[in-house]
């Protein structure tokens, strides 16, 4: 039986930490291990409720899919939601307990350490496998002193290490080297090899370099991932915007429907357009000016974690007059969570932002009043004939005075709008309401009668585990997981700070 847990850290934010943990899940899962993900702190505007109201990173809640199971608050007992001003809301087992700046979390520190340890502690007392993911780099040693994600959870839990290095990047054996070398020796005591992640190129040419590495360090590189188009799912935060997401096929004869996401500077949740981008015949970009999205058929106003100062930015941009442009003009328009706040007629804020009373872009007959407690949860209805279901996750509270009813909002002519997260995701609604778009539209398109959404998670996750299972030496993590780091390992110079 396997028995364990591991660390996996990355040299850099998006260096694949989210995939890769979520690919060993998906591996041991299929090997019937009962594993369960694990990410002591996350800082991330994508989140997602639990079944029992707790809030956690959105990453979190795909791996736990992965291993099959419901996310619980457990899996990420740390969630840091940045807003304005250099501020964060610190949510701590699914409930927010504070906005603070990042001095001010410094005097919360050593008890979040506790709950993360505790938190794992549970998860490892329940599950054969826990797979933990680090944040951001453990090499940031200007932070280490702090540290409760990276090496400072692997040394108070005693879990093996290894690091992912996105080759695609560029300069990834450096930053491998660095990354190991520039940890304290009873760190870098922990890592035990390397992940190169991303490949595009000729093996044979790489290998060289892998023996090099491995002389240079002592430690094994355990595998080479190569590079897979199609596996954008559940971005961890929006490092991964700089690419759009992929298309999920032609659209024949159907025509092409074309989604506009605006990209706010605090866009939250901006995996809601991850459903769009699987139907065949839709292409989705995320946007920032006018004129990329003059020709949408569709312009979506996404999640927000400052929604008031996200509209300032909409007015300054001249987006807000192309969106009121718009839906004078019968061209749809959708806004979900923060992106339906803007499009009320007025908006009241002694919580988020404290700007009190803001005329919002007066789209929808709604008014919106933000309250100091958050509302999660997981709500469900019909919509277009369909039953659906999505995810709650704001302070400010929209109520309509008008229009037609849509699950989670309202509607009025040409623009909708949602206060539920992951209602696309619902396949039934989401092919009616595209239907409809293409209508308003003018546009020939059907969207395709047997497209599965959560089907097409699955055959990503299982593709991730693949991936492990074909180019990871899987004999070498099993050992790992049930006997942890061999003694010995070489300290780099300079051996720490």
């Amino acid at each position: 039986m396997t028995r364990g847990a591991l660390l996996v850290a990355g040299t850099t934010s998006d260096a694949g930490k989210s995939v890769v943990t979520a690919g060993i899940c998906r591996w041991l899962a299929r090997r019937g291990v009962k594993v369960a993900p694990f990410k002591a702190q996350n800082m991330s505007l994508n989140s997602y409720v639990t079944p029992d109201g707790a809030e956690i990173g959105r990453a979190q809640a795909m791996q736990a899919a992965a291993c099959g199971l419901e996310p619980t608050a457990d899996m990420n007992p740390i969630l840091l939601k940045p807003g304005g001003d250099r501020r964060s809301q610190v949510v701590v087992l699914g409930e927010p307990i504070a906005d603070v700046d990042a001095l001010e979390y410094g005097a919360h520190r050593d008890r979040l350490r506790e709950i993360a340890l505790a938190a794992l502690e549970r998860l490892r007392a329940a599950y054969d496998v826990v797979i933990c993911e680090g944040a951001g780099s453990p090499a940031e040693i200007n932070l280490r002193a702090g540290d409760i994600a990276n090496m400072g959870l692997a040394r108070a839990a005693g879990l093996p290490v290894i690091v992912v290095g996105d080759i695609d990047r560029g300069g990834v054996f450096a930053s491998l080297y660095g990354t190991l070398a520039l940890l304290e020796p009873a760190d870098q005591a922990l890592v035990a090899g390397f992940v190169i992640n991303k490949f595009r190129g000729a093996p044979e040419l790489l290998a060289p370099g892998l023996a090099m590495l491995r002389g240079l360090t002592g430690r094994p590189v355990y595998g080479v991932l190569p590079w897979r188009d199609g596996l954008w799912l559940d971005a961890e935060d929006s490092l991964a915007l700089a690419a759009d997401p992929p298309a999920a096929g032609g659209g024949g004869n159907r025509g092409t429907l074309r989604v506009a996401v605006v990209r706010l500077p605090r866009i939250s949740n901006f995996t809601d357009a991850d459903a769009l981008a699987a139907e065949p015949g839709v292409l989705v970009r995320f946007v920032t000016s006018p004129w990329e999205a003059e020709d949408a058929d569709l312009l979506v106003l996404p999640g927000t974690r400052a929604t008031v100062a996200d509209l300032d930015w909409l007015r300054r941009t001249g987006l807000a007059e192309a969106v009121a442009a718009r839906a004078r003009a019968g061209r749809p328009v959708l806004g979900i969570c923060g992106g339906y706040q803007m499009l009320a007629r007025t908006i009241r804020d002694e919580v988020e932002s404290r700007a009190g009373h803001v005329d919002g872009l007066g789209l929808l007959p709604a008014t919106v009043e933000f309250r100091p407690a958050k509302t999660l949860g997981r709500p469900s209805g019909e919509g277009y004939g369909h039953p659906v279901a999505g995810y709650a996750i704001h302070h400010g509270v929209v109520t309509p005075t008008g229009g037609e009813p849509f699950p989670g909002g309202c509607r009025s002519g040409a623009v909708w709008g949602t206060s539920w997260h992951g209602l696309l995701e619902n396949d039934g609604f989401r092919r009616a309401f595209l239907a409809d778009v293409a209508a308003a539209a003018g546009r020939d398109f059907a969207p395709a009668p047997d497209t599965s959404f959560a089907a097409l998670r699955e055959r990503r996750l299982d593709a991730l585990g693949d991936l492990v299972e074909h180019h990871l030496d899987t004999a070498a993590l099993l050992r790992l997981l049930e006997n942890g780091v061999d003694d010995g390992l070489p300290v780099l110079p300079p051996g720490g700070v």
